[in-house]
């Protein structure tokens, strides 16, 4: 896939950088514990097809011990180039499955007109995702979700579901016999559209959702890409925070016993967190109140 990959240095700058970061995530989170089969699921966005191609560089260079079988949903999309996946993939001599579901006509007849079609969308495909594992014999299932896609999911539980949460770099699916994985989660979303670029990937739009305005996924995003361009780092900061979470310093009383804790409790104490950053906490919070103002 890398024969005809730019041979500037910029390029395998970029490169090594994704490299590093997908097997750091890989690492922290125990996702090759053993010889596996991964089902590597595409999209045909820019995304997946990074993580097919970051997942192969690194079976070349023998640090990943693991079967891959590419595949791709066909959820029967009006226009859809289902042409475009299967040409690539024996272009390039990669083992595959298209699975045709037409999860399309249903999300239409379920979801009202204007309506955000993502959850039932995604619910459905996953489930076929997770059939379609099983039956090729399948460990785990892959999916191209990174930093970004994370942060932004923590915001919308934040401000839209009312809980503290993000998507994970690894889980365990509802009937305990797949794992599913998500080894771009420390890479960088503009990393990756400048690798995709740069690759030349036959990049397919999803029209399904892609052409709805007003997501609250698309505001947060907007929301960050504008506090990251004022301070420069900050979305890294606030990605760092996902794994730097003190219990005690939270208000759920299931995590940490706040009835328990008195005066002659032997676990150490800490300082309350109460100023520093506040700057940076203010205007976090007026850009949620103009996402709200209406």
């Amino acid at each position: 896939m890398f024969r005809k990959a730019p041979s500037s240095v910029a390029f395998k700058k970029l490169r090594k950088r994704l490299l590093r970061n997908v097997r750091a995530a890989m690492d922290d989170f125990n996702m090759t514990t053993r010889k596996q089969k991964f089902l590597v699921c595409l999209s045909g966005g820019k995304d997946s097809y990074a993580l097919l191609a970051l997942l192969l560089d690194l079976k070349w260079r023998g640090v990943l011990d693991a079967d891959l079988l590419a595949c791709n949903l066909d959820q029967a999309q009006p226009g859809f180039p289902s042409d475009v996946l299967p040409r690539f993939f024996e272009e390039h001599e990669i083992p595959y499955h298209i699975e045709r579901q037409d999860t399309y006509s249903i999300v239409k007849e379920k979801i009202p007109e204007g309506k955000t079609y993502c959850s039932l969308c995604s619910r459905l495909r996953r489930g076929n995702l997770y059939r379609v594992a099983r039956e090729h014999g399948c460990d785990a299932v892959l999916l191209g979700h990174h930093r970004d896609d994370m942060l932004e999911t923590f915001f919308l539980n934040l401000m839209h579901g009312g809980r503290l949460a993000t998507m994970p770099p690894k889980l365990k699916n509802e009937e305990g016999d797949l794992m599913l994985f998500r080894p771009l989660a420390y890479c960088e979303e503009s990393d990756l559209e400048k690798f995709a670029t740069l690759m030349q990937f036959p990049i397919i739009p999803c029209d399904l959702c892609g052409s709805q305005d007003g997501l609250q996924r698309q505001q947060v995003k907007a929301m960050l890409q504008g506090f990251e361009a004022q301070h420069k780092g900050r979305t890294q900061v606030m990605f760092r925070a996902l794994s730097n979470i003190r219990p005690s310093h939270m208000l759920d009383p299931k995590l940490f016993d706040f009835q328990g804790l008195s005066i002659d409790d032997e676990r150490a104490g800490a300082d309350d967190d109460d100023g520093e950053g506040c700057g940076a906490v203010s205007a976090l919070a007026e850009s949620f109140l103009a996402m709200h103002e209406d």
